[in-house]
């Protein structure tokens, strides 16, 4: 695959180790939410290097200092319904004030495009820098979906978070969004004659809430 500027592959062995246990189709419902919980804090943190930060000053027990720390009200996380719902009490994990929007879409079994069907975005969230999260970036149709919605509200600064995805969903976004920044845990081979990824770990939806 054609490397892209603006995609990441966040090689870890830690992420590794967890996406092993993921992929096992025997791994339970609640240790396969907790896992991917874990994998979006992990991965938020490399993805949020460059966070909005301000300068305030601090008194420690000694003496008054000048400290840095995260900018207020800069960080929006924007499910992909409902799979990306598991990923985001991870990136609260370290960024607990951040706001939080929803996008719902749902792919058409037979063309495999998605459908909009729920829209609720936090205010001024054209001011934040947005993350945008879904587990499996597999045709990349929702993922380009959601930004153009973002983009039309205003929004400049965007990230995609998702743990799997093939070269296909990959390469859509990177080339309709080259000023997208996209994170990704692991890219799988490709996709199968359903739109699945493979090798892949199965409908994330569906393992993260135990509806299958």
């Amino acid at each position: 695959m054609k490397n892209y500027k603006n995609v990441h592959i966040l090689d870890h062995p830690l992420i590794r180790h967890k996406l092993a246990i993921i992929r096992n189709k025997d791994t339970d419902t609640k240790q396969f939410r907790d896992i991917v919980k874990e994998l979006a804090t992990l991965m938020a943190y490399e993805s949020f290097k460059d966070v909005p930060t301000q300068e305030i000053e601090v008194e420690t027990p000694l003496e008054k200092t000048t400290q840095t720390v995260v900018k207020e009200n800069s960080i929006a996380i924007v499910p992909i319904l409902r799979a990306g719902l598991g990923m985001v009490d991870g990136i609260l994990t370290l960024f607990p004030a951040a706001k939080v929007g929803h996008i719902g879409l749902y792919r058409d079994e037979e063309t495999l495009e998605p459908q909009e069907y729920y829209c609720k975005l936090p205010t001024n969230i054209e001011q934040k820098v947005v993350m945008v999260v879904d587990p499996m970036l597999a045709t990349g149709g929702s993922a380009c979906d959601a930004i153009k919605m973002l983009k039309k509200r205003g929004c400049e600064k965007i990230k995609l978070l998702s743990i799997i995805a093939a070269p296909e969903g990959v390469k859509k976004v990177a080339e309709n969004y080259p000023e997208v920044e996209v994170f990704v845990a692991m890219l799988d081979r490709g996709l199968n004659e359903h739109g699945y990824i493979v090798p892949g770990l199965g409908d994330a939806g569906d393992r993260i809430f135990g509806t299958k």
